[in-house]
């Protein structure tokens, strides 16, 4: 004769049943990342190859485009180039408040 006085596994769920438990946060990962494209797209055509060559990174935090440079030396090269971008980044997404380059190494 068995006993249930030892810990009970959970009850199995379906897919959907976990998906729309997750919701909030799948819709969350997927509009960062239709942004992050969006940026991608738009800074490789307002920007020469060169200097978009040294991007490595673009994301968009609480109104601030946050754009990643592989080294100092880009970032530096980034920010003149920014300053003449900076009035159409802002009429392109007025919710766009501060445009920030840090730097951050491609692994």
């Amino acid at each position: 004769m068995r006993s249930s006085t030892g810990p009970t596994s959970a009850p199995a769920h379906s897919v959907k049943e976990l998906l729309a438990q997750r919701g909030p946060v799948l819709t969350r990962v997927t509009a960062q990342a239709s942004r992050q494209n969006f940026w991608n797209c738009w800074l490789s055509t307002h920007l020469p190859p060169e200097i978009r060559a040294g991007i490595s990174g673009v994301t968009e935090r609480d109104g601030t485009l946050v754009i990643f440079a592989e080294t100092a030396a880009w970032s530096a090269r980034l920010r003149y180039a920014l300053i003449e971008l900076e009035r159409e980044i802002r009429a392109t997404n007025p919710a766009v408040t501060a445009i920030d380059v840090r730097v951050l190494p491609r692994t």
